[in-house]
């Protein structure tokens, strides 16, 4: 397939603008981290050519980091069917898809080849631990269970819980048996809705299959980092669930600290789903090992918490590309980018179908000099 449009486009300009996004409340702890925040003030660089194509994205590289690519063709920066091209401007991989698929005229995903589906199932990732908020007089199981009702009530349908209570915020039986509580009490009150667990790497491997044992009732969908990858204790784990849990899938990944590692895990089925965040192991990447995870039947979903644009992204990742089960949402509010053409609907995300780039309009005055 020809692009020749590309070529016609060079950068004429790159600025740098903040976008901010909003989470519907303040998020909490999970088993490692006290206190997450309100949400994301995040960088982005926006790139304007001398035809006056306008694309943008997530970038953190310093100003003083950031290669000079005024002058230089698209086409010579980023190829359709490859992504990025020249390892220089890997720090605007995420504006240069979008800023191609504005010239192209076509969404992202079609670019990608539209092999899977824009209508992606998407589970909340924002049930903390509210019961041990506030400190002074914690509100307990009914909070967890208000932000789930929260967030079903936004079109969430399937849920991703933090658990691991007992690394440091409670005793460890004492916590484990608050996890064991909390994800119960989520199932009954939400009997048609997956229940997602995340420990953040915050349980051992005993602990953990002690836990699965007290739920196996709430047909849990997957474990993600149940604790430090290694190859000994997800053997145990995987037999364990082999008995007791047997549709239930491990998702690690998300640091992305060693590809190799983790790919050989998920060739001898240690791990169904590999998780390296969306940002940080880059788009372009992410579309280079997702023809590899397929060929060894493993599983993608990229980590995107913290930021709401990191969503779209991965939404894209997941209809242009296939092999990703589920995505995670972030419940909040863009207020510096325009995201209305996407709908959450029954735990679903819709995808605009024809509106080209990622489908994302930045705020008018963050293009103005």
């Amino acid at each position: 397939m020809k692009y020749d449009e590309l070529e016609k486009h060079r950068i004429k300009e790159i600025k740098k603008a903040i976008v901010r996004s909003r989470y519907i409340r303040t998020i909490g702890r999970n088993a490692r981290i006290r206190y997450h925040g309100d949400g994301p003030d995040s960088p982005v660089r926006i790139i304007i050519t001398d035809q006056k194509a306008i694309g943008w994205g997530l970038s953190w590289i310093p100003d003083d980091k950031m290669p000079n690519l005024i002058g230089q063709k698209v086409s010579d920066l980023f190829d359709p069917e490859i992504g990025v091209i020249k390892e220089e401007a890997m720090p605007i991989d995420f504006a240069l898809h979008d800023l191609a698929g504005v010239i192209l005229d076509m969404p992202v995903y079609k670019m990608l080849g539209g092999k899977g589906c824009p209508v992606v199932k998407s589970y909340d990732g924002a049930i903390y631990m509210d019961d041990l908020t506030p400190e002074e007089s914690p509100k307990g199981v009914n909070a967890v269970i208000q932000s789930c009702r929260d967030d079903y009530n936004m079109g969430y349908r399937d849920f991703k819980v933090k658990i691991g209570r007992g690394f440091q915020w409670m005793d460890l039986p004492k916590g484990i048996q608050k996890d064991i509580d909390i994800v119960r009490a989520i199932h009954y009150s939400f009997p048609d809705c997956k229940i997602l667990v995340d420990a953040n790497d915050g349980y051992t491997c005993e602990d953990m299959i002690r836990f699965m044992d007290a739920v196996a009732e709430c047909n849990i969908f997957w474990i993600e980092e149940p604790f430090r990858e290694n190859r000994e204790n997800l053997i145990k784990l995987k037999e364990f669930l082999a008995k007791r849990s047997s549709k239930t899938l491990i998702a690690d990944g998300e640091g992305g600290w060693n590809i190799d590692f983790l790919l050989d895990l998920g060739k001898d089925k240690l791990i169904d789903v590999l998780q390296m965040d969306i940002a940080g192991y880059g788009f372009t990447n992410w579309r280079k090992i997702m023809p590899d995870l397929i060929s060894a039947g493993i599983f993608a979903s990229p980590h995107t918490w913290g930021d709401p644009l990191k969503v779209i992204y991965t939404a894209h990742l997941s209809a242009g590309l296939g092999n990703i089960p589920i995505i995670e949402g972030i419940p909040s509010i863009t207020y510096d980018a325009d995201l209305m053409l996407y709908k959450l609907q029954d735990g679903k995300l819709y995808i605009p179908e024809n509106s080209p780039g990622f489908g994302m309009r930045i705020k008018e005055s963050l293009l103005e000099d």
